[in-house]
């Protein structure tokens, strides 16, 4: 069975195993305070430009995005998201579980828009009783979305103009960042990202670490405090140096946006297979995640050999897939993919 179900699947790339090997018998202090966590941290705060940064350096993506919006927000105030962000739909109510609502709002080709905040925060205060209802303070947005779509820099600009505005923090999950940024039309940089949000994390997990994600925080004001809340929600690490010397590894010499782009590359021949067969997708995807439309026989075929993951039914006869690559997949397997895919589509 090869699997295309996500792009965690298999461990680390060999430089981090080879890394935390050399430096396993090294004595160190705790809980993120070692030397290889400060030139991860260094080092990325250089790549975002942004010296005045902090970075911090936390296990998965759930707990971090739990830990960021509990430091976000007041008891009283809520998070904006897309109805299909990951933290309405894949974490098990855990930002509920903080004691904070999600505002949802329907996604656009799995986005938010500066409109849609906007119109929020109106709604809002407009209120003849605006202290009946949770305050909108945060905004949640992924990069790239849970569908693999992408911002435009002048549409995190527009939101990051509404967020000033209405008073509001930006936050981005980065969980799969390294795909959006390599990405085919991509034009945000790391830099760009930065610049936009107050707060936001480098996925470290799908992208060649064991574990990890990196948060960097922009704005001043979420600083203060951040690792008492990540002591408090179970985020602080004894043995933080693990993370400091992966995300070491992965900036060094730009592993993490060459094993991203591999990704994106080894999704785009699979996309093209898919077009050639006539197949169209549910999203419009440039990154490592693709979701063909396809016959079900024809799916019931490829589930022989292969794991994915069923998006949409989308009538009597066709649905949905999700197809995922990962910094680790490798091109025969997809093009044994691609050659079944056209074999059994009879192309």
């Amino acid at each position: 069975m090869i699997r295309f179900n996500c792009d965690y699947s298999e461990g680390a790339h060999p430089r981090i195993l080879e890394k935390l090997a050399q430096t396993n018998l090294e004595q160190a202090p705790g809980y993120g305070q070692d030397t290889y966590c400060r030139q991860a941290a260094d080092l990325i705060k250089s790549l975002c430009q942004t010296p005045q940064a902090e970075v911090h350096f936390l296990a998965g993506g759930t707990q971090t995005n739990l830990t960021v919006i509990a430091a976000c927000l007041r008891p009283y105030q809520t998070v904006i998201s897309a109805d299909s962000g990951h933290i309405n739909v894949h974490e098990t109510g855990a930002i509920e579980a903080t004691g904070h609502r999600i505002l949802t709002v329907p996604e656009q080709n799995g986005k938010l828009t500066a409109e849609q905040i906007a119109r929020c925060c109106k709604e809002h205060w407009l209120d003849d009783n605006p202290e009946f209802a949770p305050q909108p303070k945060l905004v949640y947005i992924s990069f790239p979305t849970e569908y693999g779509t992408l911002y435009s820099k002048e549409e995190l600009s527009a939101i990051r103009r509404v967020c000033d505005e209405n008073n509001l923090f930006l936050f981005a999950d980065g969980a799969r960042l390294g795909y959006g940024l390599e990405a085919p039309g991509n034009d945000v940089t790391l830099a760009d990202l930065a610049a936009c949000c107050d707060v936001f994390y480098i996925g470290g997990t799908k992208i060649g670490a064991l574990l990890g994600e990196a948060v960097v925080i922009v704005n001043p004001k979420l600083q203060k405090d951040f690792r008492y809340f990540m002591k408090q929600k179970g985020a602080m690490l004894a043995k933080g140096r693990i993370l400091g010397i992966q995300f070491l590894a992965l900036f060094e010499d730009g592993l993490y946006f060459k094993l991203s782009k591999h990704a994106d590359e080894m999704a785009q021949i699979i996309r093209q297979a898919c077009a050639e067969c006539g197949f169209e997708f549910l999203y419009d995807s440039p990154t490592n995640q693709q979701f063909p439309i396809m016959p079900d026989d024809l799916i019931k075929r490829l589930e022989e050999l292969y794991a994915f993951s069923h998006t949409k039914r989308l009538d009597h006869r066709r649905s949905a897939i999700r197809v995922c690559t990962s910094w680790a997949t490798r091109r025969e397997d997809v093009e044994q993919l691609v050659a079944d895919i056209h074999k059994y589509a009879g192309k």
